[in-house]
């Protein structure tokens, strides 16, 4: 359920229950959404109360506490009626859910509830804030005093404690010798509870913020200590995260700053901060107004922003924006009139966090005189918005997948694509062919195969799979979800029991006996392994922890799943190769070993589990809840990487523990003897201990490891890849000798490299050097929005959300990373290691790019530039030339210098391409030349390249050098351009772009004018019927090119290249019958006779001519002469060939 919080008529406040989903004062059902019950003041208690304005549930549902304007606390109590419902699904006669689920009704149907009010508290002043807690009630009021009420024996529970009393200072261990606030009207504004630093995250009406914390059991005066946040002094709201132990204090400049607390001093220390950058919203930055409400999802993995002005915004728990209703669609109509942003008085997350509820801060002055004139029935200004989310969020167990997996309250979202394509088999160690295999029995070195890069992204859109009705009646709304190795099956969990679905099939698998899924409930997630689905639950009819294991083929019911009792209960689950690994409660991590075993041809297969090992982490871990995630991995430090023994990857080295995004390693102790592997069976080997835990790194979101091996590709599949929020991405990477030489001492055998990625990392393809992610685009409808209907429609004010499938490279980044570090020689071995990828060109030419961007347009002098170094890099790979010049016609023309100046001369560089037979990528350069040099030089290269092409015969780059050389001699000058027009890269040829763009030179007006003209006249034919250009025009250049064609025509013509001749005429639109005519006693008068037949015969594939049978009597046949046989001959072979010359 959900509560609504209304004064008067009119929303105020939203509050919701941690289970359920509440509003008040009236109660919403969440599925559907339907008014439950609703409780009004009468007009007497209403002017002694005043307005609500907060209200708190009691932790376990029962009571819920309002405070007034004038000082009140209300209490209410909930009394259910017993078998009295508001509505109840009707089933046909005989269905199973009438007799077969325990509590049906009370799981589908929408309670009746009542409101009664049982206890008036007056605090005789007024009241800032609410906080509940366990069996208390926490009030702040404006007189600067702390009120501590029992919600059982409210007048004798009742304590109050002087804010003035209590010590406030920078860490707690000199909170003693602190100062107090001393000022006069000092009090709380705003204040939240958390459970996981046991204290108060607090924010005063001067704008300083603090943490109040207990120091024993006793809460008073004598026992509470205060420290402060020294650089905020601005303060408007807080919200705390329990999960990852954060403070978010919203401030009067619109920015959100998040704070820890030290666990070694107390003090409150800088985690990061949520702000509008000036980049992202020229527009709306600084204009927002200050931070009026901040809400933490009930995951604890996003946190939503709204200001006073208006405006929603989204955030991952470290500060990496997901949405913004400040810009795009969500400010501006299709016409380009900018919306007034939504002004929201309350908000809050609903179950699960796939709904917000939302009241609009201006119904009440927007809507009353509306309303009242057309005697209409009252609507309010609620909203409630929609989300999806990745299942990392609640399932970490994923990280080792590759396909980006999203889950809504009653469906799926999959990136695998067609399934149908992953059944094809493929090796591990072929993976640039990208082909697909299906995983049998345990884990063979090299059997642990991806989904290829086709189907993981194939395209922008989704897959998107509906849960089963029958499910979600009963179960709603979804958990869990997991997806196996090759996207083809997908499980999901609601509120009790699981199913599962094939890709491939269509179908869904429930359980048949509707009271084995009622009994249990998934705790602890679950995962895939092979054919089988791996959970943790909870036996109601037991009430006994349990791990069981059910096979995809096999009816869905106990009698086929094999189940094992756990000690304690079982928070977090993952797979690696054929081990579960298990956190339970107690702060323990179990590894259990898992095998499939086969029966009988006609029964099916089962798996088996055993455990292997437990490792306490009560030392470590404050609180169970604070795990974020564990998994198991092969990654180990410079102590374990062995060059000699690379298969020790596929072991379980070591356990990656996510705390509150601290994340800490435990890698097998191998400093003692080493235990012989005598025994093949794993499971009756001693496993060797885990070292003391080490901490990666901090503000982790996500991590992502994987199982398979590739020595092709050691470095990516043997990396660690983590998700640290706004501060991007980091990746854990090994390094390796070259030529299996010796290392160094001093290098170390593993690196932490920081990078940025534009996108939400959801996914990472190692082998591919990619990073899948989502992101919302927006669609318009602002057929919506009338004038006679744009106060009714809040939802005219947001577009259209589309949640679509986006991708990264950041192969370029680590590349940069290393060559920062000067470990030039492991970027190589990294690069030529994914040189097959198709985008490895687009890999060194975004490197080079950002480089040359951040280098040149600095305002303060580098001292060790990065560009040289970079461009030495490049020059190892033979696609070089082609990287820079694509980079320089994709960068602004001041930036050539610098370009140049690093990768070398591009005169030197054109010649290399001549030399190299590349004159697509020469005619790119001359391009750079042109805007570079004077037309001389221009004119030089262009008609180096011009001869070469009509030499090749590339008459699309003759054509346009044709183009270019008359554009050069139309406006000539001694000096180069100064700002050459920008260019897009051709996809055919070099010099594609001459058909939309002038030449950019340096001249007047007038011959500007007269350049387009003469441009226009002697542009040359698109294709080879169009007309030559015109020969009455004197002009030299004109002169200059049909030189150069006549030239190349006598030549083609001397060396009796005939059909090259005509090809060259057609192409070129030259005038051969003319040009013909004028070389008849030069260059097309035929010296050698039989030379130049042999040589048509060759050229047009023609056979030799051959004698009739006929005619095999020879006229010097018996010595005779006989002159009238070969006078027919002689016309024949003359009718043959006088066609070609003529």
């Amino acid at each position: 359920m959900q509560l609504f919080f209304f004064s008067i008529d009119h929303p105020e406040c939203i509050c919701s229950q941690s289970s359920p989903l509440l509003l008040f004062v009236l109660f919403f059902s969440p599925q559907p959404s339907v008014l439950i019950v609703s409780y009004k003041e009468n007009s007497k208690s209403a002017s002694q109360f005043g307005p609500y304005k907060q209200a708190e549930w009691r932790p376990d549902s029962s009571m819920i506490a309002v405070s007034t304007a004038n000082g009140y606390i209300l209490f209410f109590e909930i009394p259910s009626a017993r078998d009295k419902y508001l509505y109840e699904p009707m089933y046909p006669k005989g269905s199973p859910h009438v007799k077969g689920t325990p509590h049906y009704k009370e799981e589908q149907c929408a309670p009746s509830l009542n409101l009664e009010m049982k206890k008036v508290l007056d605090l005789q002043a007024s009241i800032t804030s609410l906080q509940s807690m366990l069996e208390d009630l926490l009030v702040a009021t404006a007189d600067g005093f702390l009120h501590l009420i029992h919600w059982d024996g409210m007048i004798n529970g009742r304590k109050a404690i002087n804010l003035h009393t209590v010590p406030f200072s920078v860490d707690l261990q000199s909170s003693r010798a602190g100062s107090f606030l001393g000022f006069e009207g000092v009090h709380i504004r705003d204040m939240e509870y958390c459970a996981t630093l046991d204290g108060f995250a607090v924010v005063f009406n001067d704008g300083r913020v603090g943490f109040i914390t207990p120091m024993s059991s006793r809460f008073t005066a004598e026992q509470l200590h205060g420290v402060w946040a020294q650089d905020v002094t601005d303060g408007t709201c807080v919200a705390v995260n329990n999960k990852y132990r954060l403070m978010a204090f919203g401030c009067a400049n619109g920015s959100v700053q998040v704070y820890t607390i030290d666990v070694t001093t107390g003090a409150m220390q800088f985690s990061h901060k949520l702000e509008l950058t000036p980049k992202q919203y020229p527009d709306i930055w600084n204009k927002t107004g200050p931070v009026k409400l901040i809400r933490w999802s009930p995951d604890s993995c996003v946190v939503m922003v709204t200001w006073e002005c208006g405006g929603l915004s989204l955030w991952s728990v470290f500060g990496a924006q997901l949405i913004c209703t400040l810009g795009g669609d969500f400010a501006y109509r299709s016409d380009g009139t900018k919306k007034d942003p939504l002004k929201i008085s309350s908000m809050s997350w609903g179950s699960e966090g796939y709904h917000l509820w939302v009241i609009d801060g201006n119904c009440s002055q927007n809507t009353r005189p509306e309303r009242d004139a057309k005697n209409e029935s009252q609507q309010f200004g609620i909203l409630q918005f929609q989300f999806i989310k990745s299942a990392l969020t609640v399932n970490p167990c994923m990280s080792n997948q590759e396909q980006v997996l999203l889950q809504g309250e009653d469906r799926l979202y999959l990136n695998c694509g067609d399934a149908t394509q992953a059944q094809s088999p493929r090796n591990t160690s072929g993976h640039p062919e990208h082909k697909l295999t299906r995983e049998r029995g345990p884990f063979p070195e090299g059997s642990l195969d991806s989904q290829g890069l086709s189907t993981l992204l194939g395209h922008r859109h989704w897959h998107v799979v509906q849960i089963h009705s029958t499910y979600l009646e009963s179960n709603w709304p979804i958990r869990f979800s997991a997806i196996d190795k090759l996207g083809q099956n997908v499980a999901v969990v609601g509120k009790f029991g699981f199913a599962h679905y094939s890709l491939l099939t269509k179908k869904w698998k429930l359980f048949g006996n509707i009271t084995q899924e009622q009994n249990m409930m998934v705790t602890g997630g679950l995962a895939w392994w092979n054919d089988f689905i791996v959970l943790a639950c909870y036996n109601l009819n037991d009430h006994q922890e349990e791990l069981r294991i059910y096979l995809r083929t096999s009816n869905l019911d106990n009698a086929f799943a094999h189940i094992a009792r756990v000690p304690a209960d079982t928070l977090l689950l993952s797979v690696f190769r054929d081990i579960v690994i298990l956190f339970r409660g107690d702060c323990s991590i179990c590894l259990y070993s898992i095998e499939r075993k086969e029966n009988k041809p006609n029964l099916n297969p089962t798996a088996s589990i055993q455990i292997l090992q437990e490792v306490s982490m009560s030392r470590y871990i404050p609180h169970p809840f604070l795990v974020v995630s564990v998994t198991l991995t092969s990654v180990r430090t410079e102590t374990g990487i062995s060059l000699k023994m690379p298969q020790q990857a596929c072991e379980a080295e070591s356990i990656m523990l996510n705390l509150a995004g601290q994340l800490i390693m435990l890698q097998r102790d191998r400093s003692g003897p080493q235990i012989r592997e005598k025994d093949n069976n794993p499971n009756q080997r001693k496993h060797l201990p885990f070292c003391a835990p080490v901490v990666l790194a901090q503000s982790v979101e996500n991590v992502w490891t994987t199982c398979r091996v590739n020595k092709q590709k050691r470095h990516l599949l043997e990396a660690l890849w983590l998700s640290c929020g706004g501060a991007g991405m980091k990746v854990w990477l090994p390094l390796f000798p070259r030529d299996h030489r010796k290392p160094h001492s001093f290098l170390s055998r593993r690196i932490m490299l920081p990078f940025h990625i534009n996108i939400y990392p959801l996914a990472v393809l190692f082998e591919d050097a990619l990073v899948l992610g989502a992101v919302n685009d927006t669609v318009l409808y602002d057929c919506l929005y009338t004038q006679s209907s744009a106060r009714e429609h809040l939802e005219v004010l947001f577009p259209f959300s589309i949640v679509e499938r986006t991708s990264q490279i950041y192969l370029h980044h680590i590349l940069r990373q290393l060559l920062v570090r000067n470990l030039g020689e492991q970027a190589l071995l990294l690069a030529h290691s994914c040189a097959t990828l198709p985008y490895f060109p687009h890999v060194l030419e975004l490197m080079l790019h950002e480089v040359l961007e951040e280098e040149a347009t600095s305002r303060e002098p580098i001292p060790d530039p990065l560009l040289p170094t970079v461009a030495k890099f490049i020059t190892e790979f033979p696609l070089f030339l082609q990287t820079v010049v694509h980079c320089a016609r994709k960068t602004e023309y001041a930036l050539w210098n610098y370009l140049f100046a690093a990768v070398g001369n591009p005169k030197d560089l054109f010649e290399e391409c001549l030399m190299a037979q590349d004159l697509d990528t020469a005619a790119s350069y001359l391009i750079i030349l042109q805007n570079m040099e004077v037309p001389a030089v221009s004119r030089q290269h262009a008609t180096l390249l011009f001869n070469t092409a009509l030499e090749q015969g590339k008459w699309d780059l003759c054509r346009h050098m044709i183009r270019f050389l008359k554009a050069i001699g139309s406006g000539e000058t001694e000096t180069p351009p100064a700002t050459p027009t920008p260019q897009e890269p051709s996809s055919s040829s070099g010099f594609e772009f001459f058909r939309h763009r002038s030449i950019s030179l340096s001249q007047s007006a007038e011959n500007l004018h007269n350049k387009f003209n003469l441009t226009k006249t002697l542009s040359m034919p698109s294709g080879p019927s169009g007309k030559r250009w015109s020969k009455d025009s004197d002009c030299a250049e004109n002169m200059y090119i049909d030189m150069m064609l006549w030239r190349h025509a006598r030549r083609l013509l001397e060396e009796i290249k005939l059909k090259d001749l005509g090809c060259f005429a057609a192409q070129l639109g030259f005038e051969l019958i003319g040009w013909l005519c004028k070389e008849r006693a030069r260059a097309a008068r035929v010296e050698d006779f039989v030379l130049a037949l042999k040589k048509l015969h060759k050229d047009f594939l023609w056979p030799f001519p051959v004698i009739p049978a006929s005619s095999l009597n020879s006229p010097f046949k018996n010595g005779k002469y006989r002159t009238g046989a070969v006078v027919p001959t002689l016309k024949f072979c003359s009718c043959i060939y006088s066609s070609c010359f003529y």
